[in-house]
């Protein structure tokens, strides 16, 4: 039996987000925040390639432009799920086209309620099929706990946990997402932010979404191995001069460890450890949380502009 069919079952729905693509207005720039950040960064003739150091897998496209913007999403799906897929956003109400696309995968493309383009291509499953288990112990009495700062390694996370964006409409679009793409809702802080899993075994939130005036770009999300390189990755980026940021704290919804990075547009970069996640044979109960709960269990205050949507 192939992979594709024994992890989806009867289920159906995208396995995981392959890649975004972001319009940025100085790739120069792009470039120093991002190696900053400890990514993989290709430059090539008109775009950057982000990559973890621990994987060949493309994560993010940047491309000049005017301004900062959300280009598009690119989910991937099992080969045996493409059409159904195709069929149920064609359902939603939105057209269809159907593509290869350079790399010779197998695709079909739309415009999602929001305005935002959209695709689905035949790829390989890149998020983990079961939750990482960190197995260190505190150290053993007798021997120094902390490294050296002059000796404390560079924070290179492992991969794109998810990505969050602003919508016009959170009730629609959870509607969509979960009728056309077969993602699942998490968590939900009514008309504030909500998250969503996809269905295959994943992170307690592949995308999430923020309400807002209109559709935009907040963040994106890597995950690092452990809360020390949470604040590592803090440190090794005020270092830089990337001083703007929230954290080191811990969410609520997902759990996770966090401290995000304010890049030069007004979106963020996050350094998560340690999110929940949601096994493809478990049916997790979705609730409505109030707003407390909506941003974290504990850490600094929410800085003024943090769920500012500058696209709009």
């Amino acid at each position: 039996m192939a992979l594709g069919q024994m992890l989806s079952g009867r289920k159906l729905g995208v396995h995981s987000i392959d890649h975004y693509e972001l319009d940025v207005p100085c790739l120069k720039t792009a470039k120093k925040f991002y190696t900053d950040f400890g990514l993989d960064v290709e430059e090539a003739h008109e775009y950057l390639a982000l990559r973890t150091f621990s994987s060949q897998h493309v994560w993010s496209y940047l491309y000049p432009s005017d301004k900062k913007r959300l280009r598009k999403i690119v989910f991937g799906a099992y080969a045996e799920d493409l059409q159904a897929l195709n069929a149920r956003v064609e359902q939603s109400g939105q057209m269809t086209t159907l593509f290869q696309n350079a790399f010779g995968k197998d695709g079909f493309k739309f415009i999602d309620p929001d305005g935002v383009n959209v695709e689905v291509i035949v790829s390989q499953k890149v998020t983990p099929n079961e939750k990482d288990i960190d197995a260190k112990q505190t150290q053993v009495s007798g021997q120094r706990g902390a490294a050296f700062r002059r000796n404390a390694a560079k924070v290179q996370p492992t991969r794109l946990s998810h990505i969050l964006l602003f919508t016009s409409d959170i009730e629609r679009s959870i509607q969509f997402y979960e009728t056309a793409l077969g993602l699942k809702l998490s968590d939900y802080s009514k008309d504030a932010v909500a998250f969503l899993h996809a269905v295959h075994g994943a992170d307690h939130h592949t995308i999430a979404f923020a309400q807002s005036s209109a559709k935009g770009f907040h963040h994106c999300s890597w995950d690092v191995v452990s809360v020390e390189e949470v604040g590592l990755g803090a440190k090794q980026m005020t270092d830089q001069g990337w001083t703007q940021g929230w954290g080191l704290g811990r969410h609520v919804l997902g759990s996770n460890y966090f401290y995000y990075v304010r890049d030069p547009w007004g979106s963020y970069s996050e350094y998560s450890y340690d999110i929940d996640f949601i096994p493809a044979d478990l049916n997790w109960q979705a609730e409505v949380h109030p707003a407390e709960d909506s941003l974290y269990l504990w850490g600094p205050e929410v800085p003024d502009e943090f769920v500012t949507n500058f696209e709009a």
